[in-house]
């Protein structure tokens, strides 16, 4: 059986594969994700004068929408659109 994942086009910047705001399970994902690299020592992108907990920055950085991380929506049928941060609210 040899499925082919498609791509949705993001030409006219419409969000067809999910909902238009980022789930709580998304929201989840990515400050648990951005956490470990701040622990890491990758660089923070905020002011982190009162937040010394990498998750605290994490969340401060996701609620400033500068993060620059895409999230891929897949479909049950392979269908895929790969949506910037920045277009979820």
């Amino acid at each position: 059986m040899d499925i082919q994942a498609e791509k949705c086009s993001l030409q006219d910047r419409t969000i067809s594969v999910g909902p238009p705001k980022i789930t709580r399970f998304e929201k989840a994902r990515i400050v648990g994700a951005r956490a470990l690299q701040i622990s890491m020592g990758a660089p923070i992108l905020v002011d982190a004068a009162e937040n010394t907990n990498p998750i605290d920055i994490a969340v401060s950085e996701l609620d400033a929408g500068i993060l620059p991380i895409t999230i891929r929506r897949t479909l049950p049928d392979g269908t895929f659109q790969d949506i910037p941060l920045k277009w979820l609210s």
